[in-house]
């Protein structure tokens, strides 16, 4: 497998921080995002490098894999159970010299123990490889917990894809990775997600914004006003003398909080006035006695 350098990557060096490695990667995420660069593939690939690499070095424990290991990072724990064997093995030898008995005097002593397993040398098993794959959703789609089929490695998986799942989230499915080499456990499932926000509001983890024209009379006089959410309209009471760019939150008509039933962010609105670019012959007349009066 060819070795990528998940530093150079994010163009950070080793010696670099969780907070150096997070603010790297958001860096480079918003710059080669799909949306910001529709229908280009080497933008897209570079965004999912990205990814992998903010997955293995953000995770202390496959950063200090990776670190040790570099490429055959993911088979560590394979590397480091051989190594245990390979010195216990050593070590049984080691006593078998000095305590003064042949060789088949020793093994003579496990066979009479276990029926000649004692023989038998134990061989270190290697976990299949980790398959990383992208899931590509609309942010309406992550709004309710739903269920999936995915074809992996030519397999149908169901998977259970929690409501309020975050652009670029990765979750783990363990055991659905590739085959072990030699009969040993298989490796685990990366999926991570792509969402792509088709709705008119700005997601920030659980809170919501969008911005809302309301008439420059209603901003005076004050009136009701109907805002959209994701699944519902909600009336609203403008007050008298409402500024341009004012902010009201709405609790609980936000985005699910992931994996917390029932609990939602905020919707927050920003008011802004509409000032008419045309009037009748009345409107400017009462427009003008209004400025008399001022």
């Amino acid at each position: 497998m060819q070795f990528i350098d998940y530093y150079k990557i994010l163009g950070i060096t080793k010696s670099a921080s969780e907070a150096d490695i997070k603010k790297a990667y958001r860096k480079l995420a918003r710059k080669y995002h799909p949306d910001l660069n529709p229908n280009d593939k080497e933008a897209e690939h570079k965004f999912k490098e990205i990814n992998e690499a903010n997955e293995v070095l953000s995770h202390p424990e496959n950063r200090k894999k990776y670190d040790q290991y570099g490429e055959n990072w993911k088979d560590a724990e394979a590397y480091e159970k051989a190594s245990k064997q390979r010195n216990s093995q050593q070590s049984g030898q080691q006593y078998q010299r000095y305590s003064g008995g042949g060789e088949e005097d020793f093994s003579d002593f496990f066979e009479n123990m276990f029926g000649g397993a004692g023989r038998q040398q134990q061989r270190a098993t290697y976990r299949g490889q980790d398959v990383q794959a992208e899931l590509h959703l609309n942010l309406m789609d992550v709004f309710k917990t739903t269920k999936r089929t995915l074809t992996v490695n030519g397999k149908n998986i169901r998977i259970t894809i929690p409501a309020g799942v975050e652009h670029g989230q990765t979750i783990k499915i363990k055991n659905h990775g590739g085959k072990s080499p030699n009969n040993g456990p298989k490796g685990d499932l990366y999926i991570t997600f792509a969402i792509t926000n088709n709705t008119p509001f700005h997601r920030e983890k659980a809170d919501l914004f969008i911005t809302h024209n309301i008439p420059l009379t209603t901003a005076v006089l004050g009136g009701d006003i109907h805002i959209k959410t994701l699944d519902s309209t909600v009336k609203l009471k403008v007050k008298p003398g409402t500024q341009n760019g004012a902010k009201v939150k709405l609790s609980g008509k936000g985005f699910p909080v992931y994996k917390k039933d029932d609990t939602f962010g905020n919707l927050f609105v920003t008011y802004q006035i509409t000032i008419p670019t045309t009037l009748t012959p009345a409107q400017k007349e009462l427009y003008e006695e209004l400025a008399a009066l001022d």
